[in-house]
């Protein structure tokens, strides 16, 4: 789907934020770019819809170089959320996510079609919500009009720079619920930057941990946690690594197990975090099991607050 082929990046002043990346990001898959300050992620994600221009090599979206697009159509066909949301202030929400279907030409009854199906998606009332104001909402309900205009002319590559990181902690969590059920729902490229071990981990199908302009490791999260590359990378992950590795048992002891609810997928309690977590990937709910009574249950919620906890726990990576 996206694919760089010797990709490097180098400014007027000289730097390089980017050196002689490989890398293919498949269709259908929430890729995750992770890594500390001025690895060159960002820059990464941004060369994909030419807010950064590829010094050197070649990068692909399908097999058409994005050099070779018209830079208009490109960008309407990515959807882009950053950490600024920078919705129109004097527009309505209706109107900020109708902006690039309005440019594309389609008629007025499918844009408020399409503006309340969105709406509805990202768990807001159509008719509470469409005609108010940005600074009529909370932090993270802006955060979730900014996916609804980024999935507005239902672009196949959605582009996700650090979206939650000025969000509240509650909030935060929120949205990463909800991004974990959207990804479920609309089958998209998610192309996602963080700087948090556990949101990768959470959140991604394949994680890659950059540094100094280049890519350390490529993998799942479980291939993070049982192969890492070097201590760089068992640096990195920290304490994500022990956690996930640690029995249910454990888990269902410490977590937040108030929200108990039926789950049709089972796992012994002896079982680890890590293999509910790839559960989840396709399940809403995994339930655990000591003999053969259920002493508690894994859910997308339960586990983001674990994760998060233990991280804090652990200091900041």
């Amino acid at each position: 789907m996206i694919t760089f082929k010797n990709v490097s990046k180098q400014y007027d002043d000289g730097t390089t934020a980017v050196k002689q990346i490989n890398l293919e990001i498949h269709e259908g898959e929430f890729f995750v770019l992770i890594g500390p300050s001025g690895c060159g992620k960002t820059t990464t994600l941004k060369m994909i819809n030419r807010l950064h221009e590829v010094t050197d090599g070649d990068l692909y979206i399908k097999d058409k170089r994005v050099v070779d697009h018209n830079i208009h159509h490109l960008r309407w066909n990515i959807g882009y959320v950053l950490q600024q949301i920078a919705l129109f202030p004097h527009m309505t929400i209706a109107e900020n996510i109708a902006v690039v279907p309005e440019m594309k030409g389609w008629k007025k009854q499918k844009i408020k079609a399409r503006v309340d199906e969105l709406l509805t998606l990202v768990g807001l009332d159509p008719k509470q919500y469409r005609n108010r104001k940005p600074s009529e909402l909370s932090g993270g309900q802006q955060q979730r009009i900014g996916v609804a205009r980024a999935l507005a002319a239902d672009p196949p590559i959605i582009l996700m720079d650090e979206p939650f990181s000025a969000l509240d902690p509650l909030s935060r969590e929120q949205l990463q619920q909800d991004i974990l059920a959207l990804k479920e729902k609309i089958k998209k490229t998610f192309v996602f930057v963080t700087h948090d071990i556990s949101e990768a981990m959470t959140l991604g199908d394949r994680i890659c941990l950059m540094k100094d302009g280049g890519i350390v490791q490529v993998g799942t999260p479980e291939e993070f946690i049982q192969q890492p590359k070097n201590e760089f990378v068992q640096s990195f992950i920290g304490n994500q690594g022990s956690m996930l590795v640690e029995t249910l048992e454990r888990f269902v002891k410490e977590s937040d197990q108030s929200e108990l609810s039926e789950a049709g997928v089972q796992l012994k309690s002896s079982a680890t975090v890590m293999e509910a977590m790839n559960l989840l990937q396709e399940h809403d709910a995994v339930a655990v099991y000591k003999g053969s009574k259920q002493i508690g249950v894994v859910t997308r919620k339960n586990l983001l607050a674990f994760l998060s906890a233990k991280t804090k726990e652990g200091g900041t990576l």
